[in-house]
């Protein structure tokens, strides 16, 4: 996540970089940092954020589970948090999740390959891909 992503997710929450620190349990300087790009934005804060902005607009009647969207095999189903949690809006919220038949465990990793899938896309049609 780079500095304008995270001042345009901030202020698609709607809150001031004084909030956002105190939502995120972080210092303002810390906030203030992450928009001037003066500090890199840990994996933790764009993980937290991400989720507030997806649970912001969402209810689980929106869309289809990830494993339907995706046409996951029952085999993968049965081996993957998010189905097992029945949280399929959220596959990309969860470490451990079976994404092109692999476990994804690496946040870093994950992102890019959840940047680019469709259920993603559906919660954050605004961010990068990359």
């Amino acid at each position: 996540m780079d500095r304008e992503e995270f001042s345009d997710l901030r202020k698609g929450l709607g809150k001031t970089q004084k909030q956002m620190a105190q939502l995120l349990g972080t210092s303002l300087k810390a906030v203030q940092s992450f928009e001037q790009g003066w500090r890199k934005v840990p994996a933790y804060i764009e993980r937290q954020m991400l989720f507030l902005l997806a649970m912001k607009g969402h209810s689980s009647r929106d869309s289809a589970p990830c494993w339907v969207l995706q046409n996951c095999p029952d085999a993968l189903r049965r081996e993957c948090p998010a189905w097992e949690l029945q949280i399929g809006h959220l596959c990309w919220f969860i470490n451990g999740t079976i994404c092109r038949g692999q476990a994804q465990v690496n946040w870093s990793e994950k992102m890019k390959i959840c940047r680019r899938c469709n259920v993603f896309r559906s919660l954050f049609p605004t961010l990068q891909t990359s």
